[in-house]
């Protein structure tokens, strides 16, 4: 089901999307506002926003949360919530990993930018938000939007443990993600 809502999202072109509403549930409850920028990494923007329209965001999880860096979520292959999260953060979605869209807009607080793993054009779904300025991945990582309302809810998503930032027990989740223009 999934891989026929995307095909047909790729198909009909570019979204006119600008941006995300993210339902927030958890420790965490409300609602993120953000604002995508396809100016900058237009091939990134249209994935995300054809995995949101098709549905496959909703009840995936923030899988890996360092307090005084960042949020990671968007595993829609093993990050659902009430799955085995021992998988979490190692799967992408139906689409193919996407090119490096590196820009000048620098990690501050409230930036969204692609998770990849080693190789630069690894991007597919996962995604991640700054909770403070992370200059050391600029020209490192696609930046794909930003925060204009609800930062009060990502400082309030439950924080992982050790380095890697892995949440344990019952991590806070998407519970439900829009696309709005």
């Amino acid at each position: 089901m999934f891989k026929q809502a995307a095909l047909i999202a790729v198909l009909a072109g570019p979204a006119a999307a600008a941006g995300l509403e993210i339902d927030v549930a958890g420790e965490a409850n409300g609602t993120i506002k953000i604002d995508l920028f396809e100016d900058l990494a237009p091939q990134h923007v249209e994935q995300i926003t054809a995995i949101a329209e098709a549905g496959s965001y909703d009840n995936v999880v923030f899988h890996r949360v360092i307090d005084g860096f960042m949020a990671q979520t968007g595993d829609v292959e093993h990050g659902v919530f009430g799955g085995n999260m021992a998988r979490a953060g190692t799967g992408g979605s139906e689409f193919d990993d996407l090119p490096a869209e590196f820009s000048d807009k620098p990690f501050e607080r409230g930036i969204v930018g692609m998770a990849r793993a080693q190789n630069p054009n690894s991007a597919n779904s996962q995604f991640f938000i700054m909770f403070e300025p992370g200059y050391f991945l600029n020209g490192q990582y696609t930046v794909i939007g930003e925060v204009t309302e609800g930062m009060e809810i990502v400082d309030q998503i439950k924080r992982g443990a050790g380095q890697n930032g892995a949440v344990i027990g019952e991590p806070d989740r998407m519970a439900a993600v829009r696309v709005t223009e």
